[in-house]
């Protein structure tokens, strides 16, 4: 089985955009990624994209849309991919093992979402369809107000962590200043976070806004290739591990307080790549909400169950710490359009291990863990990353 290997990428900016749709949306960063790989449409022998939409657009069948912005494409397969807020994940791994199983040579992976054209109660609710409806449907508060849920459950049990819960957004937004694709470059500081405003009110349960992602529009594309064809690139970020494990997704059928498919898929990644975290150089986390960001903590095995605070308390995943977490602000700073956001996740790690992050840039990085998640935990993705050329 031959490797499949990120050669190209490109990323929108986050954020609320006058891109009218994700047609348009995925049109840029589909071209830019393209010349990023130095290929052309004639070299696409499949293209994968994520999508999530679930109401936020009434145009579906958003794979075909990629032909409807470059005819080029007309008759390239393509293929739509939806698995919650690991949309983009899905559509990535769907491209990896198209390539690895000898189908194609190359593919193309694009992710998008444009979200802030709804209501934001529509939003909420629109997320809730990530949850179990036939028990979670009446969450008040959609989709923040399950993790308000999980967060009061944390609370209850381990103690208040609100301030820790500060000191995760307020590191995320400090890192965001220097994403240039971020939608929110502004470091508001822990006390700003810590303190519940008319600017900072509370979203659900002890959740306030500045613990919860933003409402964001953009695209993100990736180019793969067999490692063959890799070789003659110009870069190539291989996967040393790449995983997928699921949970149940009723919450009331599990510990809530224990991401179990989180953690099951880290401890495969990490056996498959024969490392340990010590060995990572930065990890890209999906911080959909910083109650999310301390359990992954746990999850991933920085700190045990309860023992999440102890790990910001003492800046570990600082941008200066022993593992930084999010130097790209992750999806508290950088924003979280659903279907976009597992690409650009990889895209950031590719950056940091091709040390063309800029600003953001973790210095001598050589190993990049990158962890998305669909629903509260549900399905998680574990990407462990390496330059190859």
């Amino acid at each position: 089985m031959t490797q499949a290997q990120m050669v190209g990428w490109a990323h929108s900016p986050f954020g609320k955009l006058t891109e009218p749709d994700t047609e348009t949306l995925m049109k840029g960063v589909v071209s830019d990624a393209l010349v990023h790989a130095g290929v052309t449409h004639q070299d696409i022998d499949g293209i994968f994209v994520g999508v999530y939409n679930n109401g936020f657009s009434r145009q579906d069948f958003q794979a075909a849309l990629v032909a409807m912005s470059d005819e080029r494409f007309s008759h390239t397969p393509a293929t739509r991919y939806e698995n919650a807020c690991a949309t983009g994940s899905a559509a990535l791994h769907g491209a990896l093992d198209f390539i690895e199983s000898g189908r194609g040579r190359m593919a193309l992976v694009v992710g998008a979402e444009k979200m802030s054209a709804t209501p934001t109660a529509e939003v909420g609710d629109i997320l809730l369809s990530a949850s179990y409806h036939r028990h979670e449907a009446d969450i008040q508060g959609g989709f923040a107000g399950l993790f308000g849920k999980i967060a009061e459950s944390y609370f209850q049990r381990y103690g208040d962590r609100s301030r820790e819960l500060a000191m995760i957004a307020a590191k995320n937004h400090t890192n965001g200043v220097a994403n240039p694709w971020a939608q929110m470059r502004k470091d508001i500081g822990v006390d700003f976070c810590a303190t519940v405003s008319e600017r900072n009110p509370i979203v659900a349960g002890p959740l306030r806004r500045t613990d919860c992602s933003l409402i964001s529009d953009g695209a993100a594309a990736l180019v793969v290739a067999d490692a063959e064809t890799a070789a003659q690139m110009r870069r190539a970020i291989g996967f040393r591990a790449r995983t997928q494990a699921n949970d149940i997704m009723a919450l009331s059928r599990r510990n809530v307080l224990e991401f179990r498919g989180a953690a099951i898929a880290w401890q495969k990644a990490l056996a498959a790549s024969s490392l340990t975290l010590d060995d990572l150089s930065l990890v890209e986390t999906h911080d959909c909400f910083t109650i999310a960001e301390m359990l992954e903590y746990e999850a991933m095995g920085l700190a045990a169950p309860g023992e999440g605070h102890r790990v910001i308390r003492e800046g570990l995943t600082h941008k200066d710490g022993k593992l930084p977490v999010n130097p790209s602000g992750g999806l508290k700073s950088k924003g979280h359009p659903i279907g976009a956001t597992g690409v650009s996740m990889h895209v950031m790690a590719a950056m940091q291990l091709m040390a063309e992050a800029g600003d953001m840039q973790i210095p001598g990085a050589r190993l990049a863990g990158v962890f998305n998640m669909g629903g509260a935990a549900v399905t998680n993705y574990v990407s462990i990353l390496e330059r190859v050329k």
